[in-house]
């Protein structure tokens, strides 16, 4: 079992940097693949970023390519996700989530088996 914790949320303005962490407990968690997600009012749910066990692969989805960094910390039990030059469209209620399946990082909300409670991050124009 993995419980995670997101912080680091909050209102910024456009241009403006975020950072968000994730604090894990649990056994396995240095073998899961974690992720970021986010979901805008009446919108689905979408993938962020998304980085397997060693650190060595990351995968991030378009709209935030070249803007955000997804780094963890094994001995911490932590996911980070540094936000930069934030856009109005960024705004979202972010989450963490843990993929304990071995393969590959995947990017559907539905192949993840862990889930944080989000933080909210708004960008004003």
């Amino acid at each position: 079992q993995v419980q995670l914790v997101e912080s680091g949320g909050g209102l910024v303005q456009a241009g403006d940097s975020l950072r968000l962490s994730c604090a894990a407990s649990g056994r396995a968690f240095s073998y899961y693949t974690l992720g970021w997600f986010r979901q805008a009012p009446g919108k689905e749910r979408e993938f962020v970023a998304a980085i397997r066990w060693s650190g060595a692969n990351t995968v991030y989805s378009d709209s935030v390519k070249g803007r955000f960094t997804i780094s963890r910390d094994n001995v911490k039990n932590t996911v980070t996700l540094q936000m930069n030059s934030l856009k109005p469209e960024d705004t979202a209620f972010y989450y963490c989530a843990a993929d304990r399946d071995l393969g590959g990082i995947k990017q559907g909300p539905g192949e993840y088996d862990y889930w944080g409670q989000g933080t909210q991050v708004t960008v004003s124009s």
